[in-house]
């Protein structure tokens, strides 16, 4: 069996205005349509927690909802465990559990347990077996406290957790995570990535297409990472070969035996701090400690913004 779960083919999604021909008709001003994505392409492996990033409105959440089949593109093609998005979207729904940011997904007057049991009948679950598939996620995401609160009442890291839980109701094994530590405490967040973690690894694998604001977490969950900027994919590739190629340089802080620092800029690869560590102890220095700081993927996606810029007032203006 391929080990290839996500298949994510030329996609692209094109949003035209509401009653264009009806304002055309009226002699109101028609917006241009709007492309939320253009031409995506990538593969997300079994096992895999594969991380996308880019700013509010760079086409992550449209291009997830497309994955778990609530839109439909306007052209390409996804397919999920071989199944296409369109053609099977009964079986692709069966197939993957959603969490999102979107708190009208839930019933506010029903309780988080009478939320969570509603879902499990949807998907078919009897309610013996429902009740404790409940019971066990409560207890793995801390949510037993709030069990018997209404949806309304819960904090907004609670909610979060709770859409976390309703989309591994089913134990599907793939999980869209749009955002999943949003609005967490740091411990908290610390737990769902060590859950996220344990997903990945057991037996079998759950795949995971992770998207986040937090440019650290996705650093230490994933294995690559795609950069979208503007609809487009921008890059794909590791954390580390991104930071590597997308920044030459590092800053090196030495600090040595009076407190004092020595910082520069140096290229990989090249000599410059053998030659500083040389000169420091030809002059009796005795060096206590070395820093280095390396282009984050917060650089990485900056400097690609920059590009998305550049490339758009190019367009403008052809």
């Amino acid at each position: 069996m391929s080990d290839l779960t996500i298949s994510i083919e030329n996609l692209s999604k094109t949003y035209p205005e509401p009653f264009r021909r009806l304002r055309t008709f009226f002699g109101r001003p028609v917006k241009e349509p709007v492309e939320a994505l253009r031409d995506v392409s990538f593969d997300v492996h079994t096992g895999e927690i594969f991380g996308l990033i880019g700013r509010n409105g760079a086409g992550k959440t449209t291009l997830t909802k497309i994955v778990a089949t609530l839109v439909q593109p306007t052209t390409g093609s996804v397919t999920v465990r071989g199944h296409d998005s369109v053609n099977h979207d009964e079986q692709v729904r069966r197939d993957i559990g959603l969490a999102t940011a979107e708190e009208r997904s839930f019933y506010w007057r029903l309780t988080a347990e009478q939320n969570l049991l509603f879902f499990a009948r949807l998907h078919g679950l009897a309610d013996r077996f429902a009740k404790q598939r409940i019971n066990d996620l409560f207890a793995k995401l801390e949510l037993d406290e709030v069990a018997r609160r209404r949806f309304g009442e819960l904090s907004t890291g609670n909610k979060q957790r709770l859409a976390v839980a309703r989309a591994m109701l089913a134990s599907p094994p793939v999980l869209l995570l749009d955002e999943p530590t949003r609005s967490l405490d740091p411990l908290a967040a610390a737990r769902m990535r060590d859950m996220i973690r344990s997903l990945a690894q057991q037996d079998p694998p759950v795949t995971i297409l992770f998207t986040s604001h937090n440019l650290a977490e996705v650093e230490t969950l994933c294995a690559r990472v795609a950069i979208i900027s503007r609809g487009r994919i921008r890059a794909i590739d590791t954390p580390k070969n991104l930071r590597d190629l997308t920044s030459g340089s590092e800053l090196v802080h030495i600090t040595v035996s009076n407190g004092e620092k020595v910082s520069f800029t140096r290229q990989h690869n090249d000599n410059r701090l053998d030659e500083t560590i040389r000169n420091l102890q030809t002059q009796g220095e005795r060096i206590i400690d070395i820093e280095t700081e390396r282009a984050t993927l917060l650089d990485v996606l900056e400097r690609y913004e920059t590009a998305a810029d550049t490339d758009r007032k190019t367009d403008e203006r052809t």
